[in-house]
């Protein structure tokens, strides 16, 4: 089956629409023609009209090449604009190096702050404050007076420790006395000992040649009794003589024990005589070193206590103690400047160096340090307290507790 394109269709117009087509043709000719004409007439003045456009055209083309944005992102008119912002931030990138490359030699902390030894000034003794010789943050050099405690009691006590050291010294002097009669009376019965001897051996001399001669005949017989009895007579001397000795050397040994018990007395009268004069010396109470009286709480009249607190006294020697990070110590070593800054003092600038390092952590000396091994562990970045002393005397007046920054130079 073969399907036939159908006929175009003529669309007929009628006569008015075509009479209307026409006219507007000859007024579509009729214009076409007086503008050739009008464009012949005037060339003059159709180039004076465009020539002025010409530049008009230029200005824009250059203007908008101008408001095309360069590589800085800033207009193409204003190129030293670009140049300085480059060289500004080129500046800014190397001063950033250089404070990284400055800033890597230190190590610094806020974590920091003015430490001393304390004292707490107490008394030793019991009595009455009849003097208080310093007033609030005072400042005294060592052995001053700090305050005075009646001392009368303590006068007296020492009185009689001296009455006792004297009495002792005396009675080693009378045993002294008696041990050096005694050694007398020795010498005395050892030369009775000598002589009983010399005369017991001429008693026994004379006992013998009565013996032999009552046996030849020629002695009687009462001779030689008599010489017998005299020979038992002076052995009996001797024998006494050489008993007294004994007995003079025994009493010297009671005389030696009675000194050593007399010395022993003399030393403890020396004891209570030391005694009472350090509890005397207590009533002064002196500064032990440089420094300041601080919070004191006792007046004239108080009865202090053994033990009792009565002030609190700050040396002159003071040092910083920095918490810093471990992370902070890898190059920190003992003698390492320090540039300090006080808070209380922002306008100076202190200098010092390290002086050591604490052995741990500052949990691990606290009164209840962590313990790891128990429950959950969160790691945390422990501090360890460094010590660091100036290199000369401050010249201001420090305590503990003010604030301090720190800073250590470690490369």
């Amino acid at each position: 089956m073969v399907l036939e394109r159908p006929a175009p269709c003529l669309k007929v117009l009628p006569v008015d629409a075509k009479t209307e087509t026409e006219e507007l043709d000859k007024t579509k000719n009729t214009r076409s023609a007086s503008g050739r004409a009008v464009s012949e007439a005037s060339p003059k003045r159709t180039r004076d009209v465009a020539e002025p456009d010409a530049p008009e055209r230029e200005t824009r083309d250059s203007d908008a090449d101008e408001q095309k944005p360069s590589l800085l992102g800033f207009p193409r008119r204003h190129p030293y604009v670009s140049i300085a912002i480059l060289i500004a931030l080129l500046l800014a990138a190397v001063a950033l190096i250089m404070w990284w490359l400055n800033a890597r030699q230190y190590e610094s902390t806020d974590d920091a702050f003015i430490d001393a030894r304390t004292i707490a000034v107490s008394a030793q003794i019991a009595g009455r404050i009849t003097d208080l010789a310093v007033t609030d943050n005072q400042r005294v050099k060592a052995g001053d007076v700090l305050l005075r405690i009646d001392d009368s009691d303590y006068r007296a006590s020492l009185e009689q420790a001296n009455a006792g050291v004297v009495s002792a010294q005396a009675d080693i002097v009378e045993l002294g006395a008696q041990i050096e009669a005694q050694n007398a009376k020795i010498d005395a019965a050892q030369k009775q000992v000598a002589e009983a001897q010399a005369a017991l051996d001429f008693a026994k001399a004379e006992d013998q040649r009565n013996r032999e001669l009552l046996a030849k005949g020629t002695a009687t017989q009462q001779q030689a009794q008599q010489a017998a009895s005299t020979l038992r007579q002076d052995q009996a001397a001797l024998d006494s003589a050489q008993a007294d000795v004994a007995a003079a050397k025994s009493q010297v040994a009671v005389l030696q024990a009675q000194t050593r018990s007399a010395q022993a007395k003399l030393n403890q009268a020396k004891a209570t005589q030391d005694q009472a004069s350090t509890a005397l010396s207590r009533t002064t109470v002196t500064a032990p070193v440089a420094g300041r009286a601080t919070s004191i709480s006792v007046a004239n009249g108080t009865y202090a206590q053994p033990g009792q607190v009565l002030m609190m006294f700050v040396p002159d020697e003071v040092w910083v103690k920095a918490n810093f990070k471990e992370t902070q110590l890898a190059l920190m070593r003992p003698g390492q400047p320090v540039d300090i800054e006080i808070d209380a003092y922002p306008d100076r600038s202190f200098h010092g160096r390290v002086d050591s390092i604490q052995a741990g952590s500052g949990t691990a000396f606290s009164l209840l340090p962590a313990e790891n091994a128990t429950g959950n562990f969160v790691k945390v970045v422990q501090r360890v307290p460094v010590k660091i002393v100036f290199d000369k005397p401050p010249g201001v007046l420090l305590g503990p507790g003010l604030s301090v920054v720190p800073t250590v130079k470690v490369r």
